[in-house]
Parts: C-alpha cells; sequence; structure tokens
C-alpha cells in the first residue's frame, strides 16, 4: 500500500466532515494503518503481555472517532491530534482501572503464586503523567498539548506546529519547557510515594 499524502487524507476528511460517506470509506484503511503505528509506538515501552494490545487501542481510538462525524476536521494534522487527546484517555482510563483493581475493586481472590506473576506495568507512571499534564495545562495550555500531540500523538515538531497554528521554533520551546517542568514535577511526585 502505498502512503498517502497529508494533502489526500486532508481531502478526504473535509469530504467526510461535509458527509460523504464515499470519503470515510477511502479514508478508514488510510488513518486506520496511521492509528495502528502511532498505538504500537506507545505501547512499545510497555511489559511483555499487557493485556491492552496495539490493535485495540488502535481500534478503539478509531471507533471513538467516527463517533465523532460531527467534528469539522481541519486537516490531517488536526485529526492526528484529536486521536492522540483520544489514546491519552483510553490509556489513562485503562491505567487507573487498573490501579483500582490492584486496590481490591472488583479482584478476583488469587493465591499468593498467581499474584506474584502478574506485573506492575507502567500504570502508574501514566496516571502520573496525565495528572501533571492536567497541571500544566492550567499553567500553560500549549505546553500542555505539545506533550500530548508529540507523546501520545507522535506529531513531529511541524505536525504540531501546523495543528497549533504557531511556529516549530515555538513548539521546539514548549516542548523544552514542558519536558523540563515535568520532570521536576515527577520526581516530586516520585518522591513522596517512597
Amino acid at each position: 500500500m502505498t502512503t498517502p499524502s497529508t494533502h489526500e487524507i486532508t481531502d478526504l476528511l473535509v469530504a467526510w466532515s461535509d458527509g460523504d460517506q464515499a470519503a470515510l470509506e477511502k479514508l478508514t484503511p488510510l488513518v486506520y494503518q496511521e492509528l495502528h503505528r502511532l498505538a504500537q509506538g506507545y505501547l512499545r515501552g510497555e511489559r511483555a503481555g499487557h493485556t491492552l494490545q496495539t490493535t485495540d487501542l488502535a481500534h478503539e481510538a478509531y471507533l471513538r472517532l467516527v463517533d465523532a462525524s460531527q467534528m469539522r476536521w481541519q486537516n490531517r494534522a488536526h485529526f492526528f491530534a484529536v486521536s492522540a487527546n483520544l489514546m491519552r484517555h483510553i490509556l489513562v482510563d485503562f491505567a487507573r482501572a487498573r490501579r483500582n483493581l490492584k486496590r481490591g475493586g472488583d479482584a478476583q481472590q488469587v493465591s499468593l503464586d498467581e499474584a506474584l506473576t502478574v506485573a506492575a506495568g507502567h500504570s502508574a507512571e501514566l496516571v502520573a503523567l496525565d495528572d501533571a499534564l492536567k497541571d500544566l495545562a492550567r499553567l500553560d495550555e500549549r505546553q500542555s498539548k505539545v506533550v500530548e500531540l508529540r507523546f501520545f500523538g507522535g506529531l513531529t515538531e511541524g505536525e504540531i506546529a501546523e495543528v497549533l497554528q504557531v511556529s516549530p521554533r515555538t513548539v521546539s520551546s514548549d516542548w523544552n519547557l514542558a519536558r523540563s517542568w515535568l520532570l521536576r514535577e515527577l520526581s516530586k511526585s516520585v518522591g513522596s510515594r517512597e
């Protein structure tokens, strides 16, 4: 399958927003492939045997995007920015649910041997990052968006600049500032748990 141009995806998104169902049929394999790539990139760092698989994450994000058919898509970058936000919420919801189950909510009784085989994963870190991003959004909404688009959406600085309608240099500056702030905040939360 040849890689579609940014312009082709944008045209299909706009046509779909205008109610063209044929555009959605053409768009589906193009964006699903990209959603799968984004999900794969994010989940690559997870432990082996993680119960949320790449295809599940991409599929869930796709289904939520199709439900957003009334959305007025601006371009490909806008679509994947919304996708990044959806993936973030799906992953954080999943992590919070896992954390709640670990604390006893609806948990089944298992033997100690069975319990020792369950790996902790990155659920706590993901929830901490989400909490820190919410705090950052209260201080600087754009910096929070830059992190979300880069970390959860896998967008390049150029694509982020297009979505946020700022220069790539501004995106780079926001990324550096936000990353420093998040590292400081996350190290505080790790220190307070110990």
